[in-house]
């Protein structure tokens, strides 16, 4: 029995550690050959992270950002622009975050590179006439004035598209890029990302290279704002949005999560303990992927006699244990359920849902046992 015991752990410490590897394998495949710049690509999640305050992860961003070459300077007109998007507050208190960040790096002897400052502009610049010239280029060649607001259309000519957008430390391209993360990161204001996503391409963004932020905001940032920009990409582009799928394993629309490493598989058989639809892939080793669509969730049940592993690779999705508050899963997210434990897992509200399963510390005579669904009313108190 001993032996048998050994033999399992030996079996189940292989799976993690090729579960590990694969999950390290599609971040760093999402990351080859990419059409944006490297300084684009850093630039992708330190907008986002201002503009949803998260210091933190946003010190990270840039420490990360400087390790692959990016400016104090570039970081710093990124912030400094982010303020006419995401407001002063944001702006500033990343601006100290910056500052913390090039001190740190400085007393532990780390890279960091001031850059090139922008150009000093001519003496006869003229800002309004300049910002209407950027501002008509932005919106696709029509001269766009705010009648409502005289004095927010003369902000934006003159200040925003005429003061900031002339500062040549990033290109035009470079600003949209940033302008873009940080609306993905700002619920409630699609129209104004659907309308950026227009601009971006105007001002010399591909659409190669926008389809593939999507994919940066979902490792760096999170599904809920990887799923907004999919929309708004979706939404301008059209039937010209392709989200990348794996021949035969296309989902039914474009905002859904891009599974380009995690196979969906077949209808889960499973499927009567489910409410909504889910799939069921076998990708060896004892290990199972489970997609869950939008709202999709499994019955409550319980593990007997052993522990059941869920690691989340893609998508957003909730796992919640009986009496016990819900906990969010994004790619990354692992989560051990101990054996006996009532509980549910399954998708977000707005999001599909992919997560690896597999069961350890197995006994003899270890079951599943698979109770009610959970309510409507349960699953609407979960946010």
């Amino acid at each position: 029995m001993k032996k048998r015991a050994r033999l399992n752990f030996t079996l189940m410490k292989k799976s993690i550690i090729m579960l590990a590897a694969l999950f390290v394998m599609s971040l760093q495949i999402k990351g080859q050959n990419m059409v944006l710049t490297k300084t684009q690509q850093a630039l992708v999640p330190i907008a986002a992270n201002e503009a949803k305050g998260n210091i933190k992860e946003l010190k990270a961003s840039l420490n990360e950002g400087f390790d692959q070459g990016l400016t104090v300077s570039e970081a710093k007109e990124a912030l400094s622009q982010l303020y006419a998007y995401t407001g002063f507050p944001r702006s500033l208190n990343a601006l100290g975050a910056l500052q913390q960040v090039i001190k740190e790096r400085h007393e532990a002897g780390l890279r960091v590179e001031d850059g090139r400052e922008a150009d000093p502009l001519p003496k006869d610049y003229d800002a309004l006439k300049r910002g209407t010239e950027v501002q008509t280029q932005l919106v696709g060649g029509h001269p766009f004035t705010y009648t409502f607001a005289p004095q927010s259309d003369y902000y934006l000519k003159a200040h925003l598209f005429g003061d900031i957008f002339a500062r040549n430390n990033l290109s035009f391209a470079d600003r949209e890029v940033v302008t873009v993360s940080a609306i993905s990161a700002l619920p409630g204001c699609e129209p104004q990302l659907q309308a950026h996503v227009s601009g971006a391409r105007n001002m010399g963004v591909s659409d190669e290279a926008l389809k593939e932020m999507p994919g940066l905001l979902e490792t760096k940032i999170g599904s809920a704002e990887a799923e907004r920009l999919r929309g708004a990409l979706a939404a301008v582009l059209g039937d010209g949005y392709q989200t990348g799928h794996t021949a035969g394993s296309a989902f039914p629309s474009a905002t859904d999560p891009q599974f380009s490493v995690w196979p969906k598989g077949e209808p889960n058989p499973y499927g009567k303990y489910f409410t909504g639809k889910s799939f069921l892939a076998d990708v060896g080793g004892g290990v199972m992927n489970v997609t869950f669509e939008p709202r999709c969730r499994n019955n409550w049940h319980i593990h007997h006699k052993q522990v059941q592993v869920l690691i989340c690779v893609a998508g957003r999705g909730w796992y919640q244990e009986w009496g016990k508050e819900a906990i969010e899963m994004t790619p990354g997210t692992i989560i051990a359920i101990p054996a006996e434990a009532k509980h549910w897992h399954g998708a977000a509200k707005d999001s599909w849902f992919q997560h690896l399963t597999y069961h350890k510390d197995v006994q003899e005579g270890a079951s599943n046992e698979w109770l009610e669904p959970v309510a409507d009313e349960e699953y609407e108190k979960v946010k």
